[in-house]
């Protein structure tokens, strides 16, 4: 890694997806994020089951006994592992991973390993703790309330201030994420505006959704969200390739992206509590009933019920974003 100073997008695009990145090294990250970070998908397979009912009604509505699956982040391979083994039968699903790491020995030969986004397929496309991981500028306001670029050094993540926020840039912080008070902080979102928009523009027809920590205009934290994480702990975030880099995502701002890209549809943005909930993912324990009448079904209703809790969970996992775009389908009543 080089000690020049830089700005966070391009420090981070190095750490994170070059050669010897944090996503892209074998002895840097041998297990993938698993090995760093627990999302929805490594908490429970009752993740990968609502998905994959997700993706069985969006079948229903396309009236196709065939549909893609695209999820973009795919880690290990961890979500389409666990949707294919809780599809029912007669579903056809052709599978793609994407993924900039090298495809994993073992994974199951249908699943289509790629570098993007497939064009023009039909069904579902799921990205989950994706747009977070897209790198972004960082700005910060200066003590006359100008907002400026922060630039980091790699080896050791320090920061100083750089030149003022300009053009396409400063036009997005004053419309999603106005600065004014001495050391306030923002991402620029707009690479992941564009990373979703183009992500959505894949679809001829289906259901795209992007799942990940989110905030929205009004309530945006005032000194930013950038962190890391190594060996599942949060660390001081450093662009050396030694950590997973994170920020939270504007998900209103990816919405509006959508639709000023021109793609026709309909757009919904909610929390995974709400989503799961409609799912069919509840944190309910079982009748106490139960444990006298069949003890082991209890015990696994109890586990599952343990699980469901912990994916819904206020505070937790189960405050996470759900931004759903319908594409090419009637909006859902309400």
């Amino acid at each position: 890694m080089t000690d020049e100073w830089r700005g966070w997008r391009e420090a981070a695009q190095a750490a994170l997806y070059g050669d010897e990145g944090f996503y892209r090294s074998p002895s840097r990250s041998p297990r993938g994020p698993a090995g760093h970070f627990r999302t929805s998908v490594h908490a429970s397979p009752l993740f990968a089951a609502a998905v994959a009912r997700l993706l069985t009604g969006i079948a229903r509505e396309l009236n196709t006994g065939t549909v893609a699956l695209v999820d973009v982040g795919a880690g290990r391979g961890e979500l389409l592992t666990g949707v294919l083994a809780a599809l029912p039968e007669g579903l056809e699903v052709v599978p793609y991973a994407v993924e900039v790491a090298a495809r994993p020995p073992g994974l199951d030969p249908r699943i289509e390993w790629c570098a993007r986004p497939p064009e023009g397929v039909t069904g579902l496309l799921f990205a989950n703790e994706w747009l977070d991981n897209v790198p972004a500028e960082v700005a910060e306001a200066d003590p006359d309330g100008v907002p400026r670029y922060v630039r980091v050094r790699a080896s050791d993540g320090a920061e100083r201030l750089g030149e003022p926020v300009s053009g396409a840039d400063l036009a997005w912080l004053e419309r999603w994420w106005p600065l004014s008070a001495p050391g306030e902080r923002a991402e620029i979102g707009r690479p992941r505006d564009t990373a979703w928009a183009r992500a959505v523009g894949s679809l001829t027809a289906g259901l795209a959704v992007a799942v990940d920590y989110p905030h929205v205009r009004g309530g945006r934290p005032p000194f930013g969200t950038l962190t890391g994480f190594r060996g599942g702990r949060e660390v001081r975030p450093v662009p050396d390739g030694s950590c997973d880099l994170t920020a939270h995502v504007a998900l209103d701002a990816c919405a509006a992206a959508v639709a000023e890209a021109g793609i026709d549809a309909s757009t919904e943005l909610t929390d995974q509590r709400a989503a799961l909930h409609r799912l069919g993912v509840g944190g309910d324990r079982p009748p106490l009933s139960l444990a006298t009448t069949d003890p082991a079904g209890y015990v696994r209703a109890l586990a599952s019920a343990g699980e469901a809790a912990e994916l819904t969970a206020r505070g937790g996992l189960g405050d996470f974003g759900w931004l759903l775009h319908r594409v090419g389908l009637p909006a859902p009543p309400p």
